[in-house]
């Protein structure tokens, strides 16, 4: 039989190449054949196709039928893959090597009536379409589509033409064909291996302005089907997604939008702060306040800032990137800022995004070293606000912690305190929780996560997702789970800490009414447990930068444990949190200018990134990878 290098015969002799995916398919496939090669004579000469079986690391006797049937059939050809290609992947490798200038696919259990396919080779031959599917959802087609695979189905290709504005109805129908050269101008475009394959395949052939035909077909399921929360939320949703981006979002970016873009988002982080407080209490706040001492405490914690990309390259040092401080300094800045306006800490995500563009930091590490940061941050506050509080209880302050944590504080929300605390109790246990299952994990050589999410999946995305998750894992491991590296980064981060505490002391001692309640002893005291509780509680994306819920709990706790007045107390807390707001929305925006930030320029970047990634990989012609 052919190698893997023989497209199988005259390219310019065969006709038509059927491509069959095959997954353990050894009780259907000798059948599928044998309809097909049946079905192909119906309406081509003898000599015009020829039937691929891609085979993608079958378990099963699979590879032994393929075999056999090459070997019965010269028209047959089995092209096997020791190791999963995924079926996208598959498929692409198999119409590489195939000799048929119409190239067709459709799925092994024959779901697809096959009276449509001289209709499928038609469009293609005779209408001249460069690409050609069946439909399930076009009038006139006769589809047994029960419930459990239908309204999954509909929802989909609604999301895909509403997302990715596909013209189709439907892009998972398993029975398509394409033209040669509209195969080879869109190969190197489709980026899925996997199920989204045949729908980025179907969306970027109508953006580059390619005849695309859909004409409805007879359809009847075989077998069972099932949502699939890796294949169908992860897989097909995240690749929906980046799809989105290449093609809408990438082409418009320019370095005039960027810029404008920064300077809303500046404006954004700066207005938000005003939409979760009272504007008349931050000006009042600074009204009352000695500027000396707020200045001062501005000065400490732009100081810190260096500190923290210090950490980080320390943490990214550990997982075998090494960076400047500066770089990594800004890049903080930058996600930091992101955080004050987009929900959910979606900030760090600009950061990995930042990092890969412009340094080449996979994004599973850029996750892993955030991540292992937020878990020294929160072992750091948590130890702080623990240890205050052991000094309390056992010094008797056990009925001003009382008060304070109850709410019971003239002018403060009781409701908003008690959120607040819950919050950072629940913050602060599942901090050391997650130290304990890290560490203890790092010790272990079974695969937690292989094991839970092929509990859940068994599709070919598993193995992507597995080794995403566990790189993930494995870089989060590695800076919390080595001593020296815990020490290291762990000491830096209380320094970093106690400057932020600083900070609010500084500003809580430029306030005439704070001094006089408090001894310089007692300040600390409160202060770091304020601090400490206040950014436990702003942990959870409940409001943009924790705006309010750091404010409820540091008041209180300034009033119950200090006795403070409650409105000084509260104006000290927004005071507090706009210098730190205004130092991180100044330090992004400086950084987005200084370091050049662009995002046109972090495509482009990414994109040879990725150039010289793949000159790097194996060679699949090199591969364990045989057309028997």
């Amino acid at each position: 039989m052919s190698g893997p290098d023989d497209p199988g015969g005259d390219a310019g002799r065969l006709r038509v190449s059927v491509v069959l995916p095959a997954y353990n398919e050894a009780d259907s496939l000798e059948g599928t054949v044998r309809t097909t090669v049946a079905t192909l004579e119906g309406f081509l000469g003898a000599d015009e196709f020829e039937v691929i079986v891609a085979e993608d690391g079958c378990d099963d006797r699979t590879p032994e039928i393929a075999d056999r049937l090459a070997r019965e059939d010269d028209r047959v050809r089995h092209v096997h893959s020791d190791e999963r290609l995924g079926r996208g992947g598959a498929l692409e490798y198999a119409f590489a090597r195939a000799g048929g200038e119409t190239l067709v696919y459709f799925d092994t259990d024959l779901a697809t009536d096959m009276r449509h396919l001289a209709e499928l080779v038609d469009a293609i031959e005779g209408d001249g379409y460069d690409v050609a599917t069946g439909s399930r959802w076009l009038p006139g087609n006769r589809a047994d589509r029960p419930a459990k695979r239908g309204v999954p189905s509909r929802a989909y290709n609604r999301l895909v033409r509403g997302v990715l504005g596909s013209d189709l109805r439907d892009h998972q129908c398993g029975f398509k064909a394409l033209s040669r050269a509209a195969f080879e101008d869109l190969r190197e475009a489709v980026e899925d291996e996997h199920w989204f394959w045949d729908t980025e395949l179907l969306v970027r052939a109508q953006r580059r302005g390619l005849r695309v035909a859909e004409f409805p077909v007879e359809w009847k399921p075989k077998g069972d089907s099932k949502v699939d929360l890796v294949r169908d939320v992860f897989g097909m949703g995240s690749q929906i997604v980046r799809l989105w981006y290449q093609l809408s979002v990438s082409p418009r970016i320019t370095r005039t939008r960027t810029v404008a873009a920064g300077a809303a988002l500046t404006l954004a982080a700066l207005a938000l702060m005003t939409v979760y407080l009272n504007p008349a209490a931050v000006l009042a706040a600074f009204e009352g306040a000695n500027p000396v001492p707020v200045a001062l405490a501005t000065l400490v914690y732009v100081v810190s800032w260096p500190l923290r990309g210090l950490r980080y390259r320390d943490v990214l040092k550990e997982l075998g990137y090494r960076e400047t401080v500066g770089f990594l300094t800004g890049a903080v800045f930058i996600s930091q800022t992101g955080n004050l306006v987009f929900p959910a800490r979606a900030g760090d995500a600009v950061r990995a995004y930042v990092v890969k563009a412009r340094r080449g930091i996979p994004y599973p590490t850029g996750f892993a070293s955030l991540a292992a940061e937020r878990v020294f941050d929160l072992l750091t506050i948590t130890a702080m606000a623990g240890a205050v509080l052991a000094g309390l209880l056992l010094t008797d302050g056990t009925g001003a912690v009382a008060t304070a944590v109850s709410g019971n504080v003239p002018g403060v929300s009781a409701a908003a305190v008690s959120t607040a605390v819950r919050v950072a109790a629940a913050v602060g246990v599942a901090a050391v929780a997650s130290l304990l299952v890290i560490v203890a994990t790092a010790r272990s050589d079974r695969s937690y996560v292989r094991a839970v999410v092929s509990r859940v999946s068994t599709d070919s995305y598993v193995e992507y997702v597995v080794g995403v998750v566990e790189e993930f894992a494995a870089g989060v491991q590695t800076v919390a789970g080595s001593r020296g590296s815990f020490l290291r980064v762990g000491g830096v981060s209380v320094v970093v800490w106690a400057l932020d505490v600083a900070t609010a002391l500084l500003v809580l001692s430029a306030f005439p009414a704070a001094a006089a309640a408090m001894s310089p002893a007692q300040l600390i005291v409160v202060g770091f447990f304020a601090v400490s509780v206040g950014n436990l509680a702003k942990v959870l994306p409940l409001s943009p930068g924790g705006i309010g819920l750091y404010e409820a709990a540091f008041t209180a706790l300034v009033v119950g444990l200090g006795g403070v007045p409650a409105a000084v107390a509260f104006a000290a807390a927004v005071l507090d949190h706009a210098v730190k707001n205004v130092v991180t929305v100044g330090g992004g925006v400086a950084a987005m200018v200084g370091l050049n930030v662009s995002l046109t320029a972090a495509v482009d970047e990414t994109e040879a990134l990725e150039e010289t990634e793949a000159e790097t990989e194996p060679d699949l012609e090199t591969a364990d990878l045989t057309d028997d």
